[in-house]
């Protein structure tokens, strides 16, 4: 049992996802999954460079090894090779304390991750009138029936991470080679299987019409503080930011963020209209909407218990 070497840099992921539904709006993704990949650019999204990146990589590459090495120490248990077992604990252990001397206030170091992709073809008054079919079926106790048409509203990116938590994981290793040492094979396997049962799965979730919004606004801004702009130039400004009043009024057809966050974005992009519609550059509206398209993925993230 082999674990991949985990994608890292969600705000990489993000920026890249942003890219590409720029490029392709049109296109549904229809749930497909992939692996995702670290990025090699020198800047990303949220400020993570390369050297950042490379860091980080090299800790998840020992924590990914940390966690083979455990399954080969069940392995050699179950091939009745105590001191194999012993020998691969002691790698594991190894690398966990390389990971930690690092990182001492790291809690959850990732192990693998994978990427799930919705997108829903529609407009904004198509999931309106979806929402309100749902309302009915709910109000007439038809759950089952409301439950499968709810399925089909969503417009994300969802990134599962598994982690080692790595305020336990090492002292359940230590334990069970302790437990080889004393030859009681049997009960360090149950401390090893025990720990392997405690990775932590946690999600992001990239909601695509906001992020296609910030991307809109994006490309808007570039145009927007070019000197000398031509009328076309105008034209370009003006129809990105349709593009993302548009994306964000899918985001409140769909239920992303809250309501205010997406209120406040259609109220900063008048703005940006006004703005650029006059001529300015507007770089001050600009790095405000930053900060409110921050704050409605935020929003979206699921609540922790």
């Amino acid at each position: 049992m082999k674990f991949r070497n985990p994608a890292y840099g969600v705000a990489a992921i993000a920026l890249l996802a942003a890219t590409a539904c720029s490029d392709n709006a049109e296109e549904a993704a229809g749930g497909q999954e992939a692996s995702a990949s670290a990025t090699d650019t020198d800047q990303t999204a949220g400020g993570v460079t390369a050297e950042d990146q490379a860091q980080l990589g090299t800790l998840l590459e020992e924590a990914v090894s940390a966690l083979d090495e455990t399954q080969a120490a069940v392995n050699a248990i179950d091939a009745g090779n105590n001191q194999e077992a012993i020998d691969a604990l002691a790698r594991a252990t190894g690398k966990l304390e390389i990971i930690l001397a690092r990182e001492p206030n790291l809690a959850l170091a990732p192990v693998a991750n994978s990427v799930i992709e919705h997108d829903v073809l529609a407009t904004p008054g198509d999931v309106k009138a979806l929402s309100d079919r749902i309302e009915d079926l709910i109000d007439k106790g038809r759950l089952q029936e409301a439950r499968r048409l709810m399925e089909g509203l969503a417009s994300e990116m969802v990134i599962r991470t598994s982690n080692l938590p790595l305020g336990t994981y090492p002292d359940a290793i230590k334990r069970a080679a302790a437990l080889l040492d004393q030859q009681k094979p049997q009960e360090a396997k149950l401390v090893l299987l025990n720990a392997l049962s405690t990775i932590v799965v946690t999600e992001t979730i990239i909601p695509l019409p906001i992020v296609r919004a910030e991307a809109s606004v994006e490309a808007a801004r570039v145009v927007a503080a070019k000197e000398n702009r031509t009328p076309e130039d105008n034209q370009a400004i003006a129809a990105k930011l349709q593009m993302a009043r548009e994306q964000i009024e899918m985001a409140q057809a769909l239920g992303y963020a809250t309501k205010k966050d997406l209120d406040d974005l259609q109220d900063a992009i008048k703005e940006l209209e006004r703005e650029t519609g006059e001529g300015n550059a507007a770089d001050r509206f600009f790095e405000r909407i930053k900060g409110l398209f921050g704050k409605a993925r935020e929003a979206v993230q699921p609540k922790k218990n």
